[in-house]
């Protein structure tokens, strides 16, 4: 299943997706469910991971390695911050992945969707 999930700065879940299946790209799923246009009219920027290269230039994104060649010293900084950055993020998602019911879900995305939505709710609460 691929679920996308935003959070806030400290990792804290606010919004889970609706489900769509696993064979879905993550950038193709963020373009589905309007995430990407969202922010970007909510004035909200994005920090992603390489799965989002290519989005637009809302989204940051790490430098990619150029084939062959080495990331200069100031393109590894900048993927470092960035990653210190996204780091509760992260957390975030490992947060919603302990959840068992992710991980050997065999249903159907609809049904995906409900559980997500009532993890989501669950979530808050703590």
């Amino acid at each position: 299943m691929n679920i996308q999930e935003v959070t806030d700065p400290t990792g804290r879940l606010l919004w889970i997706s609706p489900a769509l299946p696993g064979r879905t790209h993550d950038l193709t799923a963020a373009r589905t469910h309007r995430i990407i246009r969202f922010c970007e009219r909510q004035g909200v920027p994005i920090l992603a991971d390489r799965a989002y290269i290519g989005a637009g230039p809302w989204v940051t994104t790490p430098v990619r390695r150029p084939p062959g060649r080495d990331l200069s010293p100031t393109q590894r900084t900048v993927n470092r911050a960035l990653s210190a950055v996204r780091a509760p993020v992260e957390r975030g998602v490992a947060r919603l992945k302990s959840w068992r019911i992710f991980h050997h879900a065999r249903c159907s995305p609809n049904r995906m969707s409900s559980i997500a939505g009532a993890v989501l709710t669950l979530e808050r609460q703590r």
